[in-house]
């Protein structure tokens, strides 16, 4: 049998241009603030991500920030995703899908990922944006580009559109919820 050898190349983004790009953080590309969480939270300029739908991927660095959920939110048209670049741990906060213009709280949960496996939300699932646990997180985030453009619209502290709801907790129920570390 015939063999053509093909050497193992290193993975850099002029290797991969005839082919596509690399999916992580460049600091070579600008970086903005989401208008939520300042700081805690940079987005690196978005791949050319293509779909059939209204698909995009996100690239964040998200940092620590104290572990308390001032805003939850949901998304009505896609299974938003988040996926893990550099194997540090982060939590989700989530609470189920529900026929309310609100989480139901009560029902709320946090999820701590070893950063090793991302998360797959379904339709209409409350959630904060992942906390770090430790360290500085790369992470993709796949939503739609509707989604972008509903986050640009803050009314009084929250962004409503169509495929958007994001609440402030604080002001709709009169307080946070807290993230406890027991693991």
């Amino acid at each position: 049998m015939n063999y053509r050898d093909l050497p193992l190349e290193l993975a850099t983004p002029e290797a991969l241009a005839s082919f596509g790009e690399l999916v992580g953080p460049d600091t070579s590309k600008a970086m903005s603030q989401t208008g939520f969480y300042g700081e805690a939270v940079e987005q690196f300029q978005k791949p050319q991500f293509t779909s059939d739908a209204d698909t995009c991927l996100s690239v964040v660095r998200v940092h620590v920030r104290p572990l308390e959920v001032t805003w939850m939110e949901r998304h009505l048209k896609h299974t938003q995703v988040f996926i893990p670049l550099n194997t540090k741990p982060y939590a989700v906060v989530v609470a189920p899908p529900s026929t309310s213009e609100l989480p139901n709280l009560v029902q709320a949960r946090a999820f701590k990922f070893y950063g090793n496996k991302g998360f797959m939300m379904n339709i209409g699932t409350w959630h904060e944006f992942p906390f770090s646990l430790d360290g500085t997180l790369d992470m993709v985030v796949i939503l739609r580009n509707e989604t972008h453009k509903n986050l640009e619209t803050i009314i009084d502290g929250e962004a409503i559109g169509a495929d958007l709801e994001k609440r402030n907790i604080q002001k709709q129920f009169g307080l946070n919820l807290r993230v406890i570390r027991q693991i």
